[in-house]
């Protein structure tokens, strides 16, 4: 028979960006067969992450030409440039043997079908675009994520993109990070519930709320200080 593993929406208290990118990888290590979806707080806005394959000096011309001088992270997934400003932040762990691209084309679809039905009207970027488009680096510029969409990405009905995302796979178990780029993404309770209904009908779970534990917590602040917040990890590549 089918065992049915723990799923979970996780809140957490507000961390800082090296600690969002530590809890996430923690969930995967401590929770590798349960679907863990949480949601963000932050202590640091804006901040700023990039993708885990990008070159970091890159990174910090982006950030310069931005004038952004915050504190930014190396993600554990991939993907480009993302500022963490107004934007609805989170993530989901759970395992699936499908190709990243098949999760993230499967799981936007009904994210957009849960906005659509809340009103807010988006549409799936379906360009197919060459590989070149998905690159960490274009012209020696660090791409940054939501000025160039990519495939199965969320536009809004004006054609900006507002739902990225990012996997990275360890074994079975996925991880997915993504940011929701709309001004009240993260007041507007809308959102929210358009995420979790996207996740229950994307992985059939009924997603039950949960606060993480203080020795999650602790864990996660320390892979933060050992990892996250190191040069070695930050300026990895």
């Amino acid at each position: 028979g089918k065992i049915y593993h723990m799923n979970l929406l996780l809140s957490a208290p507000s961390l800082n960006v090296y600690e969002q990118m530590a809890l996430d990888e923690c969930l995967v290590r401590t929770r590798p067969d349960d679907i863990t979806l949480r949601f963000y707080r932050w202590t640091d806005s804006p901040a700023v992450t990039f993708g885990y394959s990008q070159f970091a000096h890159e990174v910090q011309k982006t950030l310069a030409a931005r004038a952004f001088w915050g504190p930014y992270a190396r993600r554990p997934t991939g993907g480009g440039v993302v500022f963490h400003q107004s934007d609805l932040t989170f993530s989901l762990v759970f395992v699936s043997a499908e190709r990243p691209s098949d999760i993230y084309k499967k799981f936007h679809h009904f994210i957009l079908a849960e906005l659509a039905a809340r009103g807010i009207n988006s549409m799936s970027f379906n360009k197919a675009l060459p590989a070149s488009a998905y690159a960490p680096s274009v012209n020696h510029t660090a791409s940054a994520c939501f000025i160039n969409p990519v495939e199965n990405d969320l536009l809004s009905a004006d054609g900006q993109k507002i739902l990225g995302g990012a996997i990275r796979r360890f074994g079975q178990t996925v991880l997915y990070q993504g940011s929701l780029q709309v001004p009240d993404g993260r007041e507007n309770p809308l959102y929210k519930n358009a995420v979790i209904g996207a996740v229950r009908s994307f992985l059939g779970a009924d997603l039950r709320p949960c606060g993480a534990s203080a020795a999650l917590i602790s864990s996660a602040r320390r892979l933060a200080d050992e990892q996250y917040k190191t040069l070695a990890w930050t300026e990895k590549f």
